[in-house]
C-alpha cells in the first residue's frame, strides 16, 4: 500500500523554525516529483515547494529564502526546513508525490499531477 506520512508539525512562535518530514512507504520515491503543500482554514490549498528527482527545486514566492525542501532517497524521505516562520505560515502541511512531469508544470502550485497525498501535519505560528 502506497503511503506518505508527515511529521514534525507543532506550535512555534513567530521567527522560529520547524522541520517537517515525510516518510514514504509502499513505493520508492526516488523517481518521483515530491512537494509540500499547505492549506489554511478558509483558504485554498497552495503549493509551498517542490523537488524533482534531479534535485531541482521550486518555491512559492511567499516562502523563498525562508523554507528549504530536500529529499533523502536512501531514507525514502522528504523534508521541509522552515525558518523565520510568520503568522501567515499557519496551516495544515501536506506532502505529495507525482510523476516526473509534475515538477515541470507551471500549475504545480495548485497541486496539478500530484496523485499521492499524505494526511497532513499542523503548523501553528503564534505571536
Amino acid at each position: 500500500q502506497v503511503r506518505l506520512a508527515e511529521s514534525g508539525g507543532g506550535s512555534v512562535q513567530a521567527g522560529g523554525s520547524l522541520r517537517l518530514s515525510c516518510a514514504a512507504s509502499g513505493y520508492t520515491l526516488s523517481s518521483y516529483c515530491m512537494g509540500w503543500f499547505r492549506q489554511a482554514p478558509g483558504k485554498e490549498r497552495e503549493g509551498v515547494a517542490i523537488i524533482a528527482s534531479t534535485q531541482g527545486t521550486a518555491y512559492a514566492d511567499s516562502v523563498k529564502g525562508r523554507f528549504t525542501i530536500s529529499r533523502d532517497n536512501a531514507k525514502n524521505s522528504l523534508y521541509l526546513q522552515m525558518n523565520s516562520l510568520k503568522l501567515e505560515d499557519t496551516a495544515m502541511y501536506y506532502c505529495a508525490a507525482g510523476p516526473h512531469s509534475a515538477c515541470y508544470s507551471n500549475s504545480w502550485v495548485a497541486g496539478a499531477r500530484f496523485d499521492i497525498w499524505g494526511q497532513g501535519t499542523q503548523v501553528t505560528v503564534s505571536s
